[in-house]
């Protein structure tokens, strides 16, 4: 089944299946894939699934709809094929091709990297929410990208990397603060015990 992979700045902010035979996107919050984003169009761009084709179309968007770099007004689209709408960044997988890559990748990691994998050695990390209705509870990071706060009026994600986590604001106007001190879409590393305040929410960065 083929997906679109949402990222800003390499920080994958959402995976939205195709399974309908028209797919839009833009900025309105009718649309499936929502864009929260001036630069994109009320009603940016839509996809059309025929079989196992499927076809981009932009809807005479303001800024327009990018291909792997070139503006487009339709075109079909490959697997791995990047779209481009403002800032951000789509790129269109088709599993069947993705899972083969996928397994290759562990079982060549695990042959080449062993017991010392980083995923391993980073242990496991979550978010605790220290004020509000949800004080006390532990959000598991088990995903590679976490995303927390509210739309529309800030929202962070928290990505796994090889050598710890890092976090970046995605959307809004009120920046997040990291131990006081604002962050910004540029990837802050994240420590434990780390002190995180967003959307008038306060949470705290734990490793176990």
């Amino acid at each position: 089944m083929p997906k679109m992979i949402v990222s800003i700045d390499g920080v994958v902010i959402k995976e939205v299946q195709l399974t309908k035979d028209r797919t839009t996107l833009g900025r309105r919050p009718y649309n499936d894939i929502v864009i929260d984003n001036l630069a994109v169009s009320g009603e940016h761009a839509v996809m059309q699934m025929s079989g196992t084709d499927v076809f981009l179309e932009d809807l005479n968007s303001t800024n327009g709809t990018y291909v792997n770099g070139k503006a487009i007004k339709k075109q079909q689209l490959q697997n791995g094929d990047t779209i481009e709408i403002g800032k951000y960044k789509i790129k269109f997988a088709h599993e069947g091709a993705a899972d083969s890559v996928e397994r290759t990748t562990v079982i060549s990691a695990g042959a080449v990297v062993g017991s010392s994998e980083p995923s391993a050695a980073l242990g496991s990390a979550a978010i605790k929410v220290m004020s509000g209705t949800a004080a006390g509870r532990e959000v598991p990071l088990v995903k590679v990208v976490t995303t927390i706060g509210k739309p529309g009026v800030a929202v962070a994600a928290i990505t796994r990397r090889p050598h710890g986590y890092v976090v970046a604001l995605v959307e809004g106007t009120l920046k997040p603060t990291i131990n006081g001190n604002p962050i910004g879409t540029d990837a802050v590393n994240l420590q434990h015990g780390d002190l995180l305040e967003l959307a008038g929410t306060q949470m705290q960065f734990v490793q176990h």
